[in-house]
C-alpha cells in the first residue's frame, strides 16, 4: 500500500463503498475518472477494487473484461472476480475462474480457497473439494484460519458427507459458532436429529454460546420427532441468554416446536408473549393444531389472527382449505375461496388453486371444484390429481376415467400420485379390465422403480379384487416395496378367509427382512384364529411381547385375546387381560364371545361382571354378546335383567339386533307372550331375521296361532323361503 497516495487511497475506499452499497452507476463514474487517469493496469490495489466492485454489483462480464485489460494480475483481481461468480450464484463461473487463474501462474491463498470449496459445495462436487482440501493441509492454512475451516466443513455438509464434515470439525484448532451452526444445519437437513443435539450439547461444552441460528435449528430438529423435553430445555437456555423477545425467528421457531409437539398451551403463551407477532408466528400454531388433527381449534386460530390485524398470506389459506377439506366444513371452505378470488390470488398461483380444488374435492363438491379447475389460466398435474382425489373419495369412478383422459389430452402426464388414485378408484367392482390397462401404462412409464406408495396401491387393487395370486404376484415383482406393501395382501388373506396362506405371506416378509408392525401383528392375529392355529399363536404372543407391543397396543391385544377366544384358550385369553392394563371395552367383548361360541353363558356372565370392575362399560355390541351367551346357555331370566339393565343403567337404546337375540332366547323357552310384547314394543320394523326366528320357535312348540302371525308378517316382507311355508303346516 506503499504506492498509494492519498487520491488513489480515496478511489479505493469509494470503489469498495459502491460494492458494499451495489451502486453501479457510481461505481462506472469511478471508472471512467480510473480510465481518464491511467490509474487502470498501473496500480493493483485499484484494479483489484475495480473488479471486486463490477463482481460484487453483478456485472461479471465486466469484471472479467477489466481482469483481461490489466497487464498484471494478482491474487487479489483473480480472488475479486472469483468471489462474485460464487455470491452471485455462478458456481461454474467461479470453477473456470479458479482454473484460468492456475494457469495464469497464480497460486490461490485462504480467500481463494474459501471462495472456490463455497463453489464446488453448491455444485456437490466432493470429488474436487478433497483435491481442494488435501492443497489447503499441504499448504498448513488451516492452523489458525478459521473462516477456512468453516468453508471446509461447509463444502463436505453440502456435499452430504457428513462424516467427513465432522472429522474436519473435530481436527480444527479454532472453531467458532458458525462452524458449529454449519454442521448443526446439515445434520437438520438430513434429519439426524441426535446428531443435531448432540452437537449443540457439545459446543457449549467447549465454551461457544449458541446463537440465534444454533437455537433455530435445534427447535426444528425437536419439532420434527416431538422431541418436547429436548425442546423445553433449548427454550430454557435462550431464556438465560435473553435473546428471544427481540427476535422474530427465534421466536416464531419456538411456537412452531410447541405447535408440532402438541404443547398448545405453550405456543399459545409464547404468541401472546412476542414483541412482534406475523403471518409466520399464527401459520406456525395453524400448522401445529392440524398436524395434531385439531382442525376446529386451528379454524379459531385462523379467525384470531384476523381479530388481530393480521392477514393471511398464501400459507395460510392453504392450510385452511386443507382444514376445511379434512372437516368437510364447506360453508367455511366456500368463504375462504370467494376471499381469494377477491384478492386476485388465484391469477398466478396454481399451488394455491390447487388446494381450492382438493377442498371441495374432499367436501364432495365435485361440480365446484371442476368450475375452479376450469377457470385457473394455467393447470398442472397437481390441479388434476386434486380433482381426480375428489372424485375417488366420492366413487365417481366414470368421472375419474374421464378426467385422466382430459389431463391428457390437454398435454398434462400424470405421474404417480395420479396413478395411484385411478387405482383406488378401479378397485371397485366392475373395473378390474380397466385397472389392469392402467397397471400396464405403469409399468410401461417405469413408474414402480422408486414408488412404494404406487406399489402397494397395486397390490391394494388386485387385493380388493379378490386377484390374490396377482397381487402376490406384483407384490414380489415390485423394485422397492416396504412394510405397508406387504401388509396390504395380508389384509387380503385375511379378509378372504385364508389364513394359511397368510401364515405363509408372513414367513415370506420376514425373510425378506421386513419386520411387523401392529396392523401385521393384527391380521396375522385374525389368521391364526380362523384357522385355529393356537400354537403358532403362542408363538406369535411370545414374539409381540419381546417387541413391547402388548404395552403400546391395544389394537393388538384385542386382537390377541380375539385369536385365544376363537381356538378356545378362554383361560389364556382372560389372564392375559388380567395381566395388561392396556385392554378395552373390546378386548373383553372379544372374550364374552368366545365364552359364548363354547356355549358357556354363566362364564361369560361372570366375565362381564369383572370387564365392568375393571372400569369397562359394556357398549351395544357387548350387549348383543352377552345376550346371545345366554340365549345358547338358556339363561332366561339373565337375559331379560340384562336386556332391561341396558337402557335403566347404561343408557343404551335396544336395537334390533338385541331385539333378536331376546326373540330367541324366549323362543327356546316357548314363551310366545313376551316375544308378541317385545316386538310390538320395537322401535323398528322387525325383519325377516325376526320372524323367522319366530316361526322356527313355533315349529318347535307346535304355536299355530303365533306361527300363522308371524307368517302372514313374513310374506309381506316378500322374502319367503321353507321356513316360513313349514310352519304353516304345524
Amino acid at each position: 500500500m506503499t504506492c498509494l497516495n492519498a487520491e488513489k487511497l480515496s478511489l479505493v475506499s469509494l470503489l469498495r463503498n459502491c460494492a458494499k452499497s451495489k451502486e453501479l452507476d457510481e461505481g462506472a463514474r469511478l471508472h471512467a475518472h480510473v480510465l481518464k487517469q491511467g490509474l487502470l493496469g498501473k496500480c493493483c490495489a485499484i484494479s483489484s477494487s475495480l473488479i471486486n466492485m463490477y463482481a460484487k454489483c453483478g456485472a461479471l462480464v465486466k469484471a472479467r473484461d477489466i481482469l483481461h485489460e490489466i497487464p498484471i494480475r494478482d491474487v487479489f483481481s483473480w480472488t475479486a472476480l472469483l468471489t462474485g461468480y460464487v455470491d452471485h450464484g455462478a458456481s461454474e463461473g467461479a470453477i473456470a475462474c479458479f482454473e484460468e487463474m492456475q494457469i495464469d501462474g497464480i497460486h490461490p491463498n485462504a480467500v481463494t480457497f474459501t471462495c472456490i470449496l463455497k463453489a464446488y459445495g453448491n455444485l456437490g462436487a466432493v470429488s474436487q473439494g478433497e483435491k481442494i482440501h488435501d492443497e489447503i493441509v499441504r499448504q498448513g492454512l488451516l492452523s489458525d484460519n478459521v473462516s477456512l475451516g468453516t468453508a471446509l466443513v461447509s463444502m463436505y455438509t453440502k456435499c452430504g458427507v457428513l462424516m467427513k464434515a465432522r472429522q474436519v470439525l473435530d481436527g480444527l484448532h479454532v472453531r467458532n459458532v458458525i462452524t458449529w451452526n454449519v454442521l448443526i444445519g446439515g445434520y437438520a437437513q438430513q434429519g439426524q436429529i441426535k446428531e443435531v443435539l448432540k452437537c449443540f450439547n457439545e459446543m457449549q461444552d467447549e465454551g461457544i454460546s449458541p446463537d440465534k441460528v444454533t437455537f433455530i435449528f435445534a427447535l426444528k430438529s425437536c419439532a420434527a420427532v416431538g422431541a418436547v423435553n429436548d425442546g423445553e430445555r433449548i427454550h430454557n437456555d435462550v431464556i438465560k441468554l435473553g435473546i428471544l423477545w427481540n427476535n422474530a425467528d427465534l421466536g416464531n421457531a419456538l411456537l412452531d416446536m410447541y405447535a408440532k409437539c402438541g404443547a398448545f398451551e405453550k405456543a399459545n403463551r409464547i404468541l401472546e408473549e412476542l414483541s412482534f407477532q406475523d403471518v409466520v408466528s399464527w401459520n406456525a400454531l395453524i400448522t401445529g393444531y392440524i398436524q395434531q388433527n385439531q382442525g376446529y381449534n386451528a379454524l379459531k386460530c385462523f379467525e384470531s389472527m384476523q381479530l388481530k390485524g393480521i392477514s393471511p398470506n398464501e400459507v395460510t389459506f392453504i392450510c385452511i382449505l386443507k382444514v376445511c377439506g379434512s372437516i368437510r366444513a364447506i360453508e367455511k371452505g366456500k368463504a375462504i375461496h370467494d376471499e381469494i378470488v377477491r384478492q386476485k390470488l388465484l391469477m398466478n398461483n396454481i399451488t394455491l388453486g390447487s388446494a381450492v380444488i382438493d377442498m371441495y374435492g374432499k367436501c364432495g363438491d365435485l361440480v365446484r371444484a371442476q368450475e375452479v379447475l376450469n377457470g385457473l389460466p394455467a393447470r398442472d398435474v397437481v390441479c388434476w390429481n386434486a380433482l381426480i382425489a375428489g372424485c375417488t373419495q366420492e366413487g365417481q369412478v366414470e368421472q375419474v376415467l374421464s378426467y385422466f383422459c382430459c389431463m391428457q389430452d390437454e398435454g398434462c402426464s400424470p405421474n404417480a400420485t395420479t396413478f395411484t388414485c385411478v387405482l383406488k378408484a378401479c378397485s371397485r367392482k366392475g373395473y378390474i379390465e380397466k385397472g389392469e390397462e392402467i397397471h400396464k401404462e405403469i409399468v410401461r412409464k417405469e413408474l414402480l422403480t422408486d414408488n412404494v406408495v404406487l406399489g402397494t396401491a397395486l397390490v391394494q387393487f388386485y387385493v380388493k379384487h379378490g386377484a390374490l395370486v396377482k397381487a402376490r404376484s406384483v407384490l414380489e415383482k415390485l423394485p422397492v416395496c416396504d412394510i405397508v406393501s406387504w401388509n396390504a395382501l395380508l389384509t387380503g388373506y385375511v379378509q378372504q378367509g385364508f389364513g394359511e396362506e397368510a401364515l405363509n405371506c408372513l414367513e415370506k416378509m420376514q425373510q425378506k427382512g421386513f419386520h411387523p408392525n401392529e396392523i401385521t401383528w393384527s391380521c396375522i392375529l385374525k389368521a391364526c384364529g380362523q384357522t385355529g392355529a393356537l400354537d403358532k399363536g403362542e408363538q406369535l404372543h411370545d414374539e409381540i411381547a419381546r417387541q413391547g407391543t402388548l404395552e403400546r397396543s391395544t389394537v393388538v391385544t384385542n386382537c390377541l385375546v380375539d385369536m385365544y377366544a376363537k381356538c378356545g384358550a378362554l383361560e389364556k385369553a382372560f389372564r392375559l387381560l388380567e395381566e395388561l392394563a392396556i385392554g378395552n371395552v373390546l378386548s373383553w367383548s372379544a372374550l364374552i364371545a368366545g365364552y359364548a361360541q363354547q356355549g358357556r353363558g354363566k362364564e361369560a356372565l361372570i366375565c362381564f361382571e369383572v370387564m365392568q370392575q375393571r372400569g369397562f362399560s359394556p357398549d351395544s355390541i357387548t350387549f348383543s354378546i352377552i345376550l346371545n351367551a345366554c340365549t345358547h346357555s338358556g339363561l332366561i331370566e339373565e337375559g331379560q335383567t340384562l336386556f332391561d339393565l341396558m337402557r335403566a343403567k347404561f343408557g343404551i337404546e335396544a336395537e334390533l339386533e338385541h331385539f333378536l337375540c331376546m326373540i330367541k332366547l324366549f323362543g327356546h323357552a316357548g314363551q310366545f307372550e313376551k316375544i308378541v310384547k317385545l316386538i310390538e314394543r320395537m322401535p323398528c320394523s322387525a325383519n325377516f331375521a325376526v320372524w323367522s326366528a319366530l316361526l322356527d320357535a313355533c315349529k318347535v312348540w307346535g304355536d299355530v296361532r303365533v306361527g300363522k302371525w308371524a307368517f302372514e308378517h313374513a310374506l309381506q316382507l316378500d322374502r319367503i323361503d321353507g321356513t316360513a311355508y313349514t310352519c304353516t303346516t304345524i
